[in-house]
């Protein structure tokens, strides 16, 4: 099917884009049924909406002609929630306007309101914006509209939740009553309607089913992946497909920064994009992304929208997304103008039922499996590279270079040095522990501590625990100069390895570093592990050569050390555990003389010197802690000690008492 009869400067800028067969949307705008009248349009991101309703307001702005007179005030303002599918408007608009001289303007925050400004005074035929900026133009008077003819809403239900109804409201009840109003929406929520009820005029209704959007051409696939390894899954998925163009979400700031580094140093070309970023930096990573600089972008879901790369194959959702809505959004990147896409969620198992509802609430049917192996990347990339290699036909200035080579070397010295530079260029995929392998270990050794203490794998040896098998001593990159404490390294160090704490032995911390046992038995799969980087924290861990010395023992003294003087090794105890919450603490246990613990004297009780003066009321009468304080107003064994308001002796001189708040 063809495009029906259009201005010639249209049909043209068309074809020589290859343009041959209108989309659903497209043919629905240019029906006859909506010429002239004000239009309420469903369709899906990547249904080509943007030409549509560039097509619908062609015969409003041209009037019959074929080129547009002298710019001065705008005949159509485009209003788009975000500043990404604002300037992809802009530019949508430009080539298809480009034969009719159409000067096309763009208002959007993030940019240089002084400029803008500037464009408008020299005169625009479309001005494209964002409701914010906008009305910034509006109220200041920069923006002229008593020449507008059309008002073009799109993706005006993303606008709503973003809180921009004000700010529709104001721009449709200040331009011209006798305009077009145009209204693109992906759903029809009552917001929308009430909308549409309010400032259009016999509104022509179209809705353009899902099936024939731009869906259809995204196969969506949800990968069972360890918790650990998202990140690893995320490497291998993107070797995999080897797409000229794929696009990463994760749902933070944070997660972007993170993820962008460890691609980076993986070797790929990798851009972010996410709100902390100016719009400046915006636009030159997706113009990296377009000219073929970079190959990948990591982005939050800022990008979701208004994102139109021609070459983007491939989406992936390191992070699910919180809703359906979103999900298709992410994946409506891909799969636009006829081209086939993949969206892939990578999902942990803690993840999957979330997984599921998404994928069972936007009725899309997806196939589950695991992520894609090294040894398998390594046979695609061996089918890649006779690919690449043998496309191109060979030139007499290669043939002279080959037998100079070939005189000089064997054969199968040429061909591994240029097997060896094809893959010097690719990121190295990575291993993949699959999700249903919780353990390595024998189920007898996993199962919990019974009454029989020989089934333990610990047991007491003085104060301090030994484990009851082979050990191997690792080391830690903190001590207790960054706050070390066994409460949060024992979960740490299980997580970072994949191991049960039974594994762990005893933990030394001290100043700048902590010392740890682990057992033999999973020692090999434990310093593998601990060797990739960590998403929640940067703390290197490695295996020691040896068990760590002892240290001297410490000089008794009169008094208590001073923490500088504390030995350098504090090895923890089954009372430091934080799992282990029925023994008793060492702050539990009674202090103060050997005498009074050895007696069970309480720890509140002290001994006074010899020579001390029994007190006598003195000033101020009798102590804080006497039967009965008068000052306070508590006993001695009374909870209630400090009053909100206490009078407090001698703070207010002889003039008289004062009341001070405790």
């Amino acid at each position: 099917m063809s495009f029906p009869a259009l201005t010639p400067p249209l049909a043209r800028a068309l074809a020589e884009r290859n343009y041959d067969s209108p989309t659903p949307v497209q043919l629905a705008v240019l029906d006859e049924k909506a010429v002239d009248r004000d239009l309420l349009v469903s369709a899906q991101t990547g249904s080509g909406k943007t030409v549509a309703y560039g097509l619908a307001m062609a015969k409003d702005l041209l009037d019959g002609a074929e080129r547009f007179a002298q710019a001065g005030a705008p005949l159509a303002l485009i209003v788009a929630p975000t500043r990404e599918l604002a300037l992809q408007v802009q530019r949508e608009l430009t080539w298809l306007y480009e034969h009719a001289a159409a000067r096309v303007v763009s208002c959007v925050g993030g940019m240089d309101p002084r400029r803008e400004q500037r464009e408008l005074a020299a005169g625009a035929h479309i001005v494209v914006g964002t409701p914010g900026r906008l009305c910034d133009h509006l109220r200041r008077g920069r923006l002229d509209i008593s020449e507008l003819k059309v008002v073009v809403l799109d993706e005006a239900d993303e606008m709503l939740n973003l809180g921009f109804r004000e700010d529709m409201e104001f721009i449709l009840e200040t331009t011209p009553e006798t305009r077009r109003t145009l209204l693109f929406s992906a759903t029809f929520p009552r917001g929308i309607v009430a909308l549409a009820k309010q400032y259009q005029q016999d509104a022509f209704r179209i809705e353009v089913a899902g099936d024939e959007g731009g869906h259809a051409d995204i196969e969506y696939r949800a990968i069972r992946v360890a918790p650990g390894d998202v990140e690893h899954a995320a490497v291998n998925v993107l070797r995999f497909y080897e797409a000229p163009s794929a696009l990463v979400f994760c749902n933070t700031r944070d997660a972007v920064r993170h993820l962008q580094a460890a691609l980076l140093e993986r070797g790929f070309s990798v851009v972010a994009l996410s709100g902390e970023l100016t719009q400046n930096e915006r636009t030159l990573a997706l113009q990296s992304l377009r000219d073929g600089r970079a190959r990948v972008c990591v982005a939050t879901d800022v990008a979701a929208r208004g994102i139109d790369l021609p070459s983007l194959d491939l989406v992936i959702h390191a992070d699910l997304p919180n809703d359906p809505e979103v999900m298709q959004h992410r994946s409506g990147r891909t799969g636009r103008a006829g081209r086939k896409g993949t969206s892939v969620l990578l999902v942990p198992p803690a993840r999957r039922r979330r997984a599921e509802l998404l994928l069972n609430l936007s009725g899309t049917d997806a196939v589950w499996g695991t992520a894609p192996q090294a040894d398998e990347i390594r046979k695609l990339d061996h089918e890649r590279m006779k690919d690449v290699l043998f496309t191109e036909e060979t030139t007499a200035d290669d043939l002279e270079l080959a037998k100079a080579l070939l005189a000089e070397r064997p054969a199968e010295d040429i061909a591994a040095a240029l097997a060896r530079l094809y893959r010097a260029r690719l990121p190295s995929p990575e291993d993949i522990i699959d999700p249903g392998e919780r353990s390595s270990r024998p189920r007898d050794d996993r199962k919990p501590r019974g009454d029989d203490r020989s089934e333990r794998p610990r047991v007491k040896s003085g104060k301090k625990h030994v484990m009851a098998e082979p050990t191997v001593w690792f080391r830690a990159a903190i001590g207790r100069r960054k706050n070390a404490e066994a409460r949060w390294l024992l979960p740490m160090i299980c997580r970072r390895g994949g191991i049960d704490k039974r594994d762990i032995g005893a933990i030394k911390i001290s100043d700048t570093t902590t010392e740890f046992e682990i057992s033999e038995r999973v020692a090999d799969s434990f310093a593998a592990k601990v060797k990739r980087p960590d998403k929640e924290d940067s703390i290197r861990i490695e295996p020691m050569t040896g068990a760590p010395q002892a240290q001297a023992p410490a000089e008794k003294r009169s008094r208590a050390p001073q923490r500088e003087e504390a030995d350098d090794d504090h090895v923890v105890r089954r009372s430091d555990d934080p799992w282990n919450a029925n023994e008793p603490k060492q702050h539990d246990r009674p202090r103060g003389k050997p005498e009074a613990r050895h007696q069970g004297k309480p720890h509140a009780k002290t001994y006074a010197k010899p020579d001390a003066k029994a007190h006598d009321g003195g000033k101020f009468g009798k102590p804080a802690f006497g039967k009965k304080n008068k000052k306070f107003g508590s006993k001695s064994g009374d909870a209630k000690f400090a009053p909100s308001v206490t009078e407090w002796p001698g703070a207010q001189g002889k003039k008289g008492k004062k009341k001070r708040r405790g």
